[in-house]
Order: C-alpha cells, then structure tokens, then sequence
C-alpha cells in the first residue's frame, strides 16, 4: 500500500521541479530579451550616473577635437610640403634675390619664404646703415633666420601637443569612469539582494562604455600624433637645411661687398 503512495509523491515532486525548472528559465530568458532590449548605447548614457555621464562627454569632445587638429594638420603639411618644393624650385632657378625678395616681401610668407625675407630684410637694412662689421651682420642674419624658424616650427607643431595628452590621459579618464560603473554594480546588487544579470548588466555595461570611449579617443589621438610628428620633422629638417644654406649665400656676399 505504502509503494504506490511514495511513487505517487516521487511523482508529483518531479513535476512540481520540472514546471519550477521551466519557469526560472522562461523568466531568466525573460530578463535578459529585457535586459538586451534596454542596452542600447543612448539608453546607457541616459541611466548612467553623473559622473559616467561627465567622462562620456569629456571624452567624446575630446575624441571629436582630436579629429579636427589631425585633418586640419593633415592639410596644413601637406600645403607646407608643395609650399617648400615650389620656393626651392623657384629659389634655385637663378632668379635674383632682390627680385624674389621684393615679389615675396609684398605678402605673408610662410615656411623658407619667411626664411628668406628675414634674413634679407637683415641683410638690406644692415648695408644702407652702412654695417661695418662683417661678423655681426652675420651673426644678426643667423640670429634673424633662427628667430623665423622657431616661429616657423611653433606654427606647425601647435596644437599637437594636445594630441599627446589624449593619447596618454584617454584611457585612464575611461578607466575611471570604468570603476565607477562597477561600483554602481556593487550597489545594485547590495540593493536588490540579488546577483542577477538584471541587476549586474546596467552597470557593467556603463564600465564597458566608458573603457570604449576612453580607447576610441586615445588610438587614433596616439597614430596620428606620432606621424605627424615625424612629418613636422622632416619639414624641421628641410627648413633648418635652407637656413644653413641661405646664410652660406649670404655670408659670400658680405665677403665680396666688404672686399674680402
């Protein structure tokens, strides 16, 4: 009598795990099409907390003016670079240099035309001053084309440094936020007594967002740094080689004026 009655319950006792079973899965599954549903990345920012919020934005903006300094620079060397063959053509054409001093001396020269019309305007205003020392016009030159290289080279690299501190400051800003969206984690489920992907998901995916937006504003600041670096370099290098150059010229000519 006793068999039939304790198979009975056996019986129920599966079914009752059985139906239970399938309901923690209906309302896991549930949860997580709801879960997934409420991840999207403008429902992320809006459910973010202040803070997560102000490093979202500070880093989009400084994603967004990293952009515009690398186009704008990408353009600028890029005019500079056909700038410095043009001059050089025309330079070592054989025209003569009070002909291109005064054609250039009409504008606002950049790069070795800069150069050129300092060191000239030196050069010119010295002798009809009647300069008598030939090593201190020399020198004024020297020091008139160090000056216009340095404001030459200030143009270019301005700006880049900002760049730099993107590139190195981005991720760690993102990684705070990071911790902050883990921390919000922690709070959720000390709240609701539960470890639930419902509970956990919000926050981890607001520490995911900001680890995101920190590496999409540091990679490409951190690229584009290094090359453009190495381009003002060499249009460093082939200004400061015009400079030596251009002195040398200028030197023969105080020698053959003074009668040396």
């Amino acid at each position: 009598m006793n068999k039939p009655v304790s198979t009975g319950i056996i019986s129920a006792i599966l079914s009752l795990s059985g139906s239970a079973t399938l309901l923690a899965q209906e309302v896991e599954r549930t949860g997580l099409s709801s879960v997934g549903s409420e991840l999207s990345l403008m429902s992320l920012f809006w459910e973010a907390g202040l803070v997560v919020k102000l490093v979202m934005i500070g880093l989009l903006v400084a994603s967004i003016w990293s952009w515009a300094i690398i186009f704008d620079k990408i353009v600028l060397y890029a005019r500079t670079k056909r700038q410095l063959s043009r001059f050089e053509k025309i330079f070592w054409s054989g025209q003569s240099l009070e002909e291109l001093y005064q054609t250039l001396s009409e504008r606002a020269p950049n790069g070795m035309g800069a150069l050129f019309v300092s060191a000239m305007k030196e050069w010119k205003r010295s002798f009809e001053r009647g300069a008598r020392s030939a090593i201190g016009l020399q020198m004024r030159i020297d020091k008139a084309l160090d000056v216009s290289l340095s404001r030459e080279m200030e143009r270019l690299e301005r700006r880049l440094l900002f760049l730099a501190t993107v590139g190195a400051a981005a991720p760690f800003v993102g990684l705070f936020g990071t911790v902050i969206g883990i921390m919000t984690s922690f709070q959720a489920i000390a709240g609701s007594k539960s470890t639930s992907l419902a509970v956990v998901a919000p926050g981890i995916a607001e520490a995911l967002l900001a680890t995101a937006l920190g590496l999409l504003a540091a990679i490409p600041a951190v690229i584009a740094y290094n090359k453009l670096s190495a381009d003002v370099g060499k249009i460093g290098m082939r200004l400061e080689s015009f400079a030596d150059e251009f002195s040398a010229i200028l030197s023969r000519q105080n020698d053959e004026k003074s009668g040396i």
